[in-house]
């Protein structure tokens, strides 16, 4: 029996000697590295929002790219918009609520709203 599991270690070796595995070629691991473009960017991946809102699929909320299309990037939408972030709201985009994220800085909000009307193509 032990002569037998001898043999078949010594045939594996002596088969995988043979192989035509290139030893020259570098095999690679690509992986997806996603970067935040800018600080409004990142402040939308770290926070709540993408539980109700994606970038260009309608969710709970309207996606980033619908608010885009629907109000042009200036200042007073930007204002606008960032305090519908922080005070939250309901009616525009339908009857459910958006959520208040009070303890949001004015200017973040501001960041975020920014990259959002941003996104008009």
């Amino acid at each position: 029996m032990k002569r037998n599991f001898l043999f078949l270690g010594l045939a594996v070796l002596t088969l995988a000697s043979f192989s035509t595995i290139d030893s020259d070629k570098k095999y690679i691991k690509r992986t997806a590295i996603v970067e935040q473009s800018n600080d409004g960017e990142r402040l939308i991946a770290k926070s709540d929002c993408i539980g109700c809102h994606k970038l260009d699929k309608k969710m709970i909320g309207p996606s980033y790219v619908e608010i885009a299309k629907k109000y042009p990037n200036n200042d007073k939408n930007v204002d606008y918009l960032a305090g519908k972030i922080i005070k939250g709201g309901a009616g525009v985009w339908g009857t459910m609520p958006m959520s208040a994220h009070s303890s949001l800085k004015k200017e973040d909000a501001k960041s975020m709203a920014k990259y959002i009307l941003g996104l008009k193509k």
